[in-house]
C-alpha cells in the first residue's frame, strides 16, 4: 500500500510529522506575505471594473460594482500599485507591505480622461445604464478625445472615430453630411440631449456651432433605432449629451486661431438665478474671411463663413431629485463660396458664380419628470429653421419648423423585467420655392403629422444573460401605419472581461429630397422624379464582440469587433450617370446592402502611452433591375470599402508636455462622372488627413497648444470642379434632347459640376490655440 495513504483512517507518526511540516512551511510562507485592498473613485463614483497591479509583477485584479479591489498574497516588500482604466487617468501609488504594514488599506481616486467601460449611456435604451450594462452597443467619446485634434464644429471632429465620415456633398459651399458605416447622412440622426433637434432642413447645415464647451460627451449607436426614436435613425445616430450645470466650470474659454487665417471661440459661463436654478450659457463664434484658391481653379478652396451660435441652459432643483431641464440655442451663419473675385452684389446674378447661404436657426429642448411615484418624464423640442440661399441664380428660400414631444414610463417589474413605454407626436412644417411644395402652380406646403406608441423590455434572464424586446408603431399622415420591431441580446462573462451583443431591428425613413440632397440645389443640374416616392424601409443585423485584457504591469487592451448587415427596400439612390445632365430620383427597383466589419482596438499602458485604433471595411451596393428583370449589382456612389483611423497620445510627466498624433485613411471611392467622355478618374485614390498637436497644461487651469493639420499637405486633384472657368455654361453646346455636344472648347462634353467631391480641398496649415477652465 503506498505511504501516503492513511490505512484505516489512523494518523500514524510520520505522517504526523508531514503534515506538522507542511503547515510549518504555509505558515512561513504567509508570514511573508500580506495583502492590499483599496477603493477607487471617480468623482465620487466607484470605478468599476478598473485593473488594479502591481507594476513588474504578476500580481493583479479588477475592481468590483463598487470600486473595491483585493490584491492577496503579496510578498514583504516595496511595489508601485498601478490603478488604470481605458478613459481614465492612471494613477501609480509607492506601497510597502512589511511585518508592520501586513495589511493596506486605501483610497483612490482618479480623474475622468475620455471614453470609460463603467459611463452611462442613455442612447442605446433611453435610459441611463452604463456602458457595459448595456444590451445594445454604444461608443462614447467625451472633450478629451476631440480635444486631440480641435476643429471649429462638431462635423469635422467625428472624421476620428471609426466608421464615420464627414461627407463634403458641394466642392463650392463645403456643406456636408455624416455617413455611417457607408450610408449617407439622411441615414443618420444628430439629438442633442436625446432630442431630435437636427433633422431635414438642418441635416446639412445643423451640425455647425455647438458650442464645444457645453458638451459632456457623445454617444454613437451604429445600426437602426428607429424603434426608439423614429424615422431618420436607419443609419445609426449622434447624441450630443451637453453639461450638467452642476458638474460644469464656473468660467470656460478655448479660442484657436490658424495659418489660414480662421478663428474659432467657445466659451462657457454657469450661473444661478435664486436659489434652485443653475443654469449654464455657451457661445460659439466662428470667423473665415479670406478669399482663397491655392489649386488655382478660380474658385475659393474653402467656404468663407460667418458664424455666430448661442445656447442656454437651466436645470431646476426639484424635490427627490426629479428632473427639469429646459435648453435654447440661436444659430446664424453667413456662408460663401465661389468665384473669388465674388462680391454679395453678384448674389443671384449670373455674371460670377457664388453660392450663397444665409441661415437662422433656434432650438428649444427640454424634459420634466411628474411629481409622482411612477417614474413619468415628458420630453420636448421645438425649432425652426429659415434658409435664404442662392446656388449662381438659382434661388432657395425655405422654411421648417418641427415640434415634438413624448411621455416615458420607465418602470421595473420585479427582478428580472426594466420596462419603457412611450408615446411620441412630431409635426413637420416645410415650405419651399422648390417643385417639392408645388401642387399645379399652388404653394403646397408639407405638413405631417406623426404620432407613435412604442415599447421595450429588458429582461434579464440570468446573470450573464439580457435579452431586449422592442416595438414601435408610427402613423404617418401622409403615408399611414409603420411597424418598427427590434430584438437585443447580451451575453457577459462572470470575470466581465467579455461582452457578446447581438441585435436585429428594422427602420424606416420618409425622404425629402431637396431638405436631404444639397445636389438638388446646385443648379448644375436638373432634378427629375420618376414616380412618387415611397418610405425607405431596412433590416439590420449586428453582431458586436468586446474583450478586455488587463496586462500585469498596470496597462490595458480592449479589443471591440462588430459585424453589421443592412438590407434596404424602396432605397432612394439619387442617379447621377444615366444623364449628366439631370439627378434622376426614384424608389430602387431592386434592393440596396449595406454590409461589413469593424475593429477597434484601445491600449493604455503604464508608462501612460494611449493608443487608439480602428478599421471598417465594407461593401455598400445596390441591385437594379436592367429593364429584363435581372437584378445587376451596382457599387455605391461615395462610399469607400475601408477606412481607418488611429489616435497616438502621451504625455511627459516631468513637464507636463502632451503630445497627440491623430489621422484617418480612406480607400478608393467611386465619384459621380459626367458621362463617358469626362477625364476625371472614376475611383478617387486613396488618400490620408493626419495631424499632430502638442500642448502644455498649467495648475491654474490655463492650457496652451498647437500644431499642425494635414501634415501630409493632402487635396484632391486641381479638377475637381468641372469647368470651373464656365460656371454658367454660356460655352456648352446642348442638342435638341439637352444633351452635351462635343465641341472643340469642350472636347470632352462636360458641363460646370461641383459634385464630384471626396476630400476637403484645405492644404496642410498651423493652428494655435489657448483654453482656461475656472472651478469654485
Amino acid at each position: 500500500m503506498p505511504t501516503h495513504i492513511i490505512p484505516n483512517g489512523i494518523l500514524t507518526m510520520k505522517h504526523f510529522f508531514l503534515l506538522l511540516a507542511s503547515l510549518l512551511v504555509t505558515t512561513i510562507i504567509f508570514a511573508q506575505t500580506g495583502s492590499i485592498r483599496g477603493t477607487v473613485t471617480v468623482k465620487g463614483k466607484p470605478l468599476e471594473f478598473g485593473t488594479a497591479a502591481l507594476k513588474n509583477t504578476q500580481f493583479g485584479t479588477t475592481t468590483d460594482e463598487k470600486g473595491v479591489f483585493e490584491i492577496k498574497n503579496v510578498k514583504y516588500g516595496s511595489y508601485q500599485l498601478v490603478i488604470s482604466a481605458i478613459g481614465y487617468r492612471t494613477i501609480t501609488k509607492a506601497v510597502t507591505i512589511s511585518e508592520a504594514k501586513f495589511f493596506q488599506e486605501l483610497t483612490l481616486q482618479t480623474d475622468e480622461l475620455e471614453n470609460s467601460l463603467a459611463e452611462v449611456v442613455v442612447t442605446g435604451t433611453m435610459k441611463e445604464v452604463s456602458k457595459l450594462d448595456s444590451p445594445v452597443p454604444v461608443e462614447i467619446y467625451t472633450p478629451v478625445f476631440f480635444k486631440r485634434n480641435p476643429v471649429p464644429n462638431l462635423f469635422e471632429s467625428l472624421q476620428n472615430i471609426n466608421g464615420i465620415r464627414p461627407q463634403l456633398n458641394c466642392n463650392v459651399c463645403n456643406t456636408g453630411d455624416i455617413h455611417i458605416n457607408g450610408l449617407e447622412g439622411p441615414y443618420t440622426m444628430i439629438m442633442i440631449d436625446g432630442m431630435p433637434i437636427v433633422s431635414g432642413l438642418s441635416t446639412v447645415y445643423g451640425l455647425s456651432g455647438i458650442p464645444s464647451a457645453l458638451i459632456e460627451r457623445v454617444e454613437v449607436v451604429k445600426g437602426p433605432a428607429s424603434t426608439l426614436y423614429g424615422s431618420e435613425a436607419v443609419g445609426g445616430l449622434i447624441n450630443v449629451i451637453t453639461k450638467k450645470p452642476s458638474s460644469a466650470p464656473l468660467v470656460s474659454a478655448d479660442v484657436m486661431g490658424t495659418s489660414w487665417a480662421e478663428f474659432n471661440a467657445d466659451l462657457g459661463l454657469k450661473y444661478k438665478l435664486g436659489e434652485k436654478i443653475q443654469s449654464l450659457f455657451g457661445l460659439n463664434y466662428f470667423n473665415f474671411q479670406r478669399p482663397t484658391d491655392k489649386n488655382g481653379d478660380g474658385f475659393t478652396d474653402i467656404t468663407l463663413q460667418n458664424r455666430i451660435s448661442l445656447f442656454n441652459k437651466f436645470s431646476i432643483d426639484r424635490k427627490d431629485n426629479r428632473v427639469f431641464t429646459l435648453g435654447g440655442r440661436y444659430v446664424y451663419e453667413d456662408r460663401w463660396g465661389g468665384q473669388t473675385q465674388w462680391t454679395p452684389k453678384y448674389r443671384g446674378s449670373n455674371e460670377i458664380y457664388a453660392e450663397s447661404i444665409n441661415t437662422k436657426r433656434w432650438e428649444v429642448i427640454g424634459a420634466y419628470q411628474l411629481p409622482m411615484k411612477e417614474k413619468i418624464t415628458f420630453q420636448f423640442s421645438a425649432n425652426g429653421h429659415l434658409q435664404d440661399s442662392y446656388y449662381g441664380t438659382t434661388p432657395y428660400q425655405a422654411q421648417q419648423y418641427i415640434g415634438f414631444g413624448q411621455f416615458t414610463w420607465d418602470k421595473k417589474l420585479k427582478e428580472r423585467h426594466d420596462l419603457l413605454v412611450g408615446t411620441a407626436l412630431r409635426y413637420t412644417f416645410y415650405d419651399d420655392n422648390t417643385p417639392a411644395t408645388d401642387a399645379d402652380g399652388k404653394n403646397a406646403p408639407s405638413k405631417v403629422l406623426l404620432p407613435g406608441l412604442f415599447v421595450q423590455d429588458e429582461i434579464t434572464l440570468t446573470t450573464n444573460h439580457k435579452l431586449l424586446l422592442g416595438a414601435r408603431y408610427d402613423y404617418n399622415s401622409i403615408h399611414g401605419s409603420i411597424f418598427t420591431p427590434r430584438l437585443n441580446y447580451k451575453w457577459t462573462s462572470t470575470d466581465k472581461k467579455n461582452v457578446l451583443r447581438a441585435s436585429v431591428g428594422n427602420g424606416y425613413r420618409v425622404a425629402n429630397v431637396f431638405t436631404e440632397d444639397h445636389a438638388a440645389l446646385t443648379g448644375a443640374r436638373k432634378v427629375e422624379f420618376t414616380e412618387e416616392l415611397k418610405p425607405e424601409r431596412s433590416w439590420n443585423g449586428n453582431l458586436n464582440y468586446v474583450r478586455k485584457f488587463f496586462l500585469g504591469n498596470g496597462g490595458y487592451v480592449g479589443l471591440d469587433a462588430t459585424a453589421f448587415y443592412t438590407f434596404f427596400n424602396n432605397r432612394i439612390i439619387p442617379d447621377y450617370l444615366t444623364d449628366p445632365n439631370k439627378i434622376i430620383y426614384s424608389n430602387l427597383s431592386g434592393n440596396a446592402v449595406s454590409r461589413g466589419l469593424s475593429l477597434n482596438i484601445d491600449v493604455s499602458l503604464a508608462n501612460g502611452l494611449k493608443f487608439m485604433t480602428g478599421a471598417t471595411a465594407m461593401d455598400v451596393f445596390q441591385r437594379e433591375d436592367d429593364g429584363s428583370g435581372t437584378l445587376v449589382k451596382q457599387t455605391q456612389l461615395l462610399t469607400e470599402k475601408f477606412t481607418g483611423v488611429w489616435s497616438v497620445s502621451y504625455t511627459f510627466p516631468q513637464i507636463g508636455l502632451s503630445v497627440d498624433y491623430t489621422g484617418n485613411l480612406y480607400g478608393p471611392m467611386k465619384l459621380p462622372v459626367l458621362g463617358p467622355l469626362d477625364p476625371r478618374p472614376e475611383y478617387s485614390p486613396w488618400w490620408s488627413l493626419q495631424n499632430i498637436q502638442l500642448g502644455k497644461k498649467f495648475n491654474n487651469g490655463l492650457e496652451i497648444y498647437g500644431g499642425v493639420k494635414n501634415l501630409l499637405n493632402f487635396t484632391p486633384t486641381p479638377d475637381a470642379i468641372a469647368r470651373a472657368f464656365d460656371p454658367f455654361d454660356k460655352q456648352v453646346t446642348f442638342d435638341a434632347t439637352g444633351q452635351v455636344v462635343p465641341t472643340p472648347n469642350n472636347p470632352y462634353a462636360l458641363t460646370f459640376d461641383p459634385s464630384y467631391v471626396y476630400a476637403p480641398n484645405q492644404g496642410i496649415r498651423f493652428f494655435a490655440g489657448i483654453r482656461y477652465n475656472l472651478f469654485k
